[in-house]
């Protein structure tokens, strides 16, 4: 009896120490193994029952402790060695991509957000060359003094945004992943609508967004300015700021009334006259005022456009005109029969008192945030916004607000006080993919912009989706399941078919490695 025992033992002890081996070679290296299928069914038929521990079955099991993944990196000795930029914009949005590269051959992409400049986010390289990409929060605390509200966020973000991108891919998982995991597999989408240029027109573009391109939730622009241009004593006191007025001629670099030039326009130069113009004017002090004939006109170009739209689908809305918050009162009191999805950017966010007021006397839902730096901190950012209640929706821009964590944070505060987030987009296809990420992860995201209605083809040009699938689908952005990091890369070839001959893409920028180290500290 003792022999037939040892002999039990002593080859019991040779399966375990096959198994082991073929375990532990399938792990090393999952290519190695001929028959994937073979092996685990033998590996189950030997004893071996994790699935048990863990309520899977042992294939399911085994599959996920063998499963391929990338060795090509070693995460904890990533580390930074270079920040480049394509100069120019792409379509009609003039954004700036950054791409940052590793020791390790890895490279992470980001966005600075459309109408900023690329300094702002060159002049970050000399503060993060040598660190670790995976400790994106530890580099954002580095970084975020040289942020601020509006553009001047766009450089932080995108640093943030490529560094989640490298750290994904270095760990092989998406980025949602990293932000402690999903609440849902595809983002519900707006879509930005032009005017139409009548009322058929009009019509025309909105049954294309909605039984084409197959949105669920339109915007549109309110403006007064427009109103006032065909409609005389719409407005008071508009004609001194040249607001809602026809140019009476094309000045040199301008188009006609009514036209857009092409492309981002040239800057001006510094004057008091520039500072002092309609569009660098806070909205209180404009004394632009809406007459009884203007609430009229605009009611009923608002009752047009629902009519359009049906009753069942959310309208946004957006850029009426600089007045103060007596006026949008006014204004929100005559499109309330119409059951607007939300007021957007009506005055400036930082006026939490005028804003609240607003909020209080509309039952038409007020949103803004598009301009805000960070959660809080000394630089205010949303938390006084949410924590006195002064709107009804959060908006924030994910390539302003501070990159991907810093938006999910606004986020997941705002849903502490019950506000909901909407998220403003007008950039390119990085920063898109950066807010699904976020919106992915983030419970009470409601709504993310697509401001390129008219450019899907586009925009599907420029990136390759990792995961074969498109940018977007039937109205909504799929979330890529699998694929590590943001789950795209850049189209080099397309991207350059669309730049101007003189222009950079993404050539070496030694000139910012190093200028001049300085005392970045804020406190004594």
């Amino acid at each position: 009896m003792k022999n037939i025992l040892k002999e039990i033992v002593e080859k019991t002890r040779k399966e375990e120490r096959a198994r082991k081996a073929a375990i532990e070679a399938e792990i090393a290296n999952p290519a190695t193994t001929s028959d994937r299928r073979n092996f685990l069914k033998k590996t189950a038929l030997g004893g071996i029952a994790l699935g048990g521990l863990i309520h899977l079955s042992i294939e399911d099991t085994i599959a996920q402790t063998t499963q391929k993944v990338s060795r090509a990196s070693s995460p904890s000795d990533l580390k930074i060695t270079d920040l480049r930029v394509a100069q120019k914009g792409y379509g009609g949005f003039p954004t700036r991509i950054i791409k940052i590269y590793t020791n390790q051959g890895i490279t992470g992409i980001g966005d600075i957000r459309d109408g900023t400049d690329q300094r702002f986010a060159l002049f970050l390289k000399s503060k993060i060359i040598g660190l670790n990409p995976c400790n994106v929060e530890m580099i954002f605390k580095v970084i975020k003094q040289f942020g601020f509200h509006g553009r001047q966020g766009g450089g932080v973000s995108a640093v943030e945004m490529a560094c989640w991108d490298l750290c994904g891919k270095a760990l092989g998982v998406p980025v949602w992943q990293l932000l402690g995991g999903r609440y849902r597999d595809k983002v519900r989408l707006y879509a930005d609508t032009p005017d139409g240029r009548d009322d058929a027109d009009q019509q025309a573009r909105i049954k294309n967004r909605i039984e084409v391109e197959g949105f669920t939730w339109l915007k549109m622009d309110l403006g007064s300015g427009q109103v006032a241009m065909n409609n005389p004593g719409a407005l008071v006191n508009n004609k001194f700021w040249g607001y809602g007025v026809p140019r009476t001629a094309p000045q040199q670099g301008q188009t006609a009334p009514q036209q857009r030039p092409a492309g981002p326009p040239p800057v001006p130069q510094a004057s008091i006259e520039q500072y002092m113009s309609y569009n660098n004017t806070e909205h209180p002090f404009t004394q632009i005022q809406i007459t009884d004939k203007g609430l009229e006109l605009m009611a009923e170009r608002v009752r047009k456009i629902r009519e359009m739209v049906g009753p069942e689908l959310p309208i946004a809305t957006d850029h009426y005109g600089y007045m103060d918050e007596n006026q949008f009162i006014r204004l929100a009191k005559v499109v309330e029969p119409y059951r607007l999805a939300w007021l957007e950017d009506t005055v400036p966010w930082f006026y939490h008192d005028r804003l609240k007021a607003l909020k209080e006397a509309s039952n038409t839902p007020i949103c803004t945030g598009e301009d805000i730096y960070m959660l809080g901190g000394m630089l205010g950012g949303f938390k006084p916004l949410i924590d006195a209640q002064c709107v009804d929706i959060i908006h924030p821009d994910l390539v302003s607000a501070g990159g991907i964590l810093e938006t999910k944070k606004i986020g997941d505060y705002a849903e502490e006080a019950g506000i909901p987030m909407a998220m403003h987009h007008n950039s390119s296809p990085v920063a898109y993919m950066a807010n699904i990420h976020c919106a992915a992860a983030t419970e009470n995201a409601l709504v993310l912009e697509f401001h390129g209605g008219d450019m899907i083809k586009e925009w599907e040009d420029m990136v390759i989706r990792t995961d074969g699938k498109p940018l977007i689908e039937k109205g909504f952005g799929p979330v890529p399941l699998s694929a590590p990091g943001l789950g795209i890369e850049l189209n080099d070839e397309n991207l350059k078919s669309r730049m101007p001959k003189d222009a950079k893409y993404f050539d070496a920028t030694p000139e910012w490695d190093s200028i001049g180290r300085t005392y970045d500290k804020l406190w004594i």
